[in-house]
């Protein structure tokens, strides 16, 4: 049976020494999402969204991977790095959207336009990523779409909120799959507009998943990182943030002098927390430490097949130096 760290009273501060000390001892990296804990985002050796975090473990040389993030961000780790072991705190921290793209479903999806190419957003598992032509991130989503040509007719997949956007800003018509975020889509046009109503001299920003009435409103839409920045180098000093409540800590690190205010999910004003991603915790990542599990394994077939389209992501981006 693993440790069990909380019958040992051990302090936030303890749990951070010995991860800190253990990162060092078994020359693990450890990734995180921007929208972990604070604590956790903090130890970390690179936080970053799933465009960066997807290009750091393309480079990695570490001896061991600890993806603090959620299910298919860990997969896409191991996919790129086949012959490290990559390991996540907690493996039911999965993603609503990629659960809502069914690899069977798909398939039979897939097979109804023969002569489409697949272009699937990054938030998929690993059976999805075999089955696509190229993977996106929603840092790179439009660039990657337009790199085809105008006449190429285009799946794309899972999420059909950043499908749309794409096809609203590229006058493109590419087919949907029927996925949503529930992080995102919870988000409601009443929500946000009471949000700007009473803060009138804030700025709306929205990350792309969101639903196509909301992104109406924003005066900014952008992935997280892209988010992140444009609140770094924007002069308003309030912003009101429709995405996850995890990113307002790198936020308020850069920028100590501005307010940044999140959109609730109902009317008790809960802040918008992904399930999925909070399960992660320090406990959960010192034992991950510790132990080396959960670890993330995939067979050699799915590694090799899902591989090509996110190596193709990295190459596009490459090309058009959305990416060093």
């Amino acid at each position: 049976m693993p440790e069990n760290v909380k019958s040992k009273n051990l302090t936030d501060q303890e749990l951070i020494r010995r991860i800190q000390q253990l990162k060092s001892e078994k020359n693990a990296v450890l990734l995180a999402h921007y929208y972990q804990v604070p604590e956790i985002q903090d130890l970390a050796d690179y936080v970053g969204d799933s465009l960066g975090l997807a290009q750091k473990a393309a480079t990695g040389k570490s001896d061991l991977i600890v993806f603090a993030g959620v299910h298919f961000m860990a997969e896409t780790a191991k996919i790129l790095n086949p012959t490290t072991k990559v390991v996540l705190p907690d493996l039911e921290a999965g993603c609503s959207l990629a659960d809502s793209c069914p690899k069977d479903d798909f398939a039979a999806f897939k097979a109804k336009y023969p002569d489409h190419i697949v272009i699937s957003y990054i938030n998929c598992t690993a059976d999805i990523k075999t089955m696509s032509d190229v993977i996106c991130t929603s840092g790179n989503a439009v660039q990657i779409v337009e790199s085809f040509a105008r006449n190429q007719k285009i799946i794309f997949a899972p999420d059909k909120n950043l499908g749309g956007y794409i096809n609203r800003v590229t006058g493109r018509n590419m087919v949907l799959w029927d996925g949503t975020c529930e992080v995102h889509d919870v988000l409601s046009t009443e929500a946000v507009i009471n949000l700007k109503l009473d803060n009138p001299d804030a700025k709306l920003i929205a990350h792309p998943e969101c639903k196509a009435a909301v992104l109406e409103l924003a005066d900014f839409i952008g992935s997280t990182t892209a988010m992140l920045n444009f609140t770094k180098t924007d002069d308003s000093k309030r912003y009101i943030v429709a995405t996850e409540t995890g990113i307002l800590h790198q936020m308020q690190k850069d920028s100590p002098g501005k307010e940044f205010l999140i959109v609730p999910t109902d009317e008790t004003c809960s802040c918008n927390d992904c399930p999925y991603m909070k399960l992660n915790t320090l406990e959960k990542l010192y034992l991950c430490l510790k132990n080396e599990q959960p670890e993330i394994i995939l067979n050699d077939e799915v590694i090799k097949a899902a591989e090509v389209p996110i190596r193709r992501m990295l190459d596009i981006s490459k090309k058009l130096n959305l990416i060093k």
